[in-house]
């Protein structure tokens, strides 16, 4: 994907931040599909940009903290320099309802309903974070203070932390 002027967002060098946690896909050698490469956040340098599919652009980022070069794609990545709200949860990750949620007076996701991250949704403000969230049946805009996670934030910071 080209920006609308026709080029790259990103250039050699530019300084970048990866806003989803990073897993294999099958590309990275000698990890398995699925492995944890960079957690989201993390700040790396573009080293090159090339397309994939032919109208995929892909960034290759260095995480120098990781000691990994990464593909990753426009969206993935913001100026390391821009407003970065860090958030519990990202995309498809699967949650819980801590309160009952309505809408009109009417429960369409009763506590501990389970649902997924369809996106999050970043403020300056880390007290705003929110999401859209797929709960059976319904989507719905919600808090991030109205959300557990499925497992514990200790075995998903494990997950992503640890050497595959």
């Amino acid at each position: 994907m080209l920006t609308e002027e026709g080029y790259e967002r990103y250039d050699y060098g530019d300084q970048v931040r990866v806003v989803r946690n990073v897993r294999n896909d099958g590309t990275y050698p000698g990890l398995d599909v699925g492995a944890p490469l960079v957690r989201r956040g993390s700040v790396g340098y573009v080293v090159n940009v090339g397309t994939f599919l032919q109208d995929q652009v892909i960034y290759s980022v260095h995480f120098l903290n990781e000691q990994r070069l990464v593909g990753c794609r426009e969206e993935e990545l913001i100026p390391a320099d821009a407003v970065w709200t860090p958030s519990r949860f990202e995309f498809r990750d699967k949650v819980l309802s801590r309160i009952n949620l309505a809408v009109d007076g009417e429960i369409v996701a009763a506590v501990g309903t389970q649902g997924e991250v369809l996106k999050v949704l970043r403020h300056e403000d880390p007290a705003q974070v929110q999401y859209h969230v797929r709960f059976p049946g319904r989507t719905l805009q919600v808090p991030e203070n109205v959300l557990s996670p499925l497992q514990s934030d200790e075995e998903a910071d494990e997950s992503i932390d640890q050497p595959a």
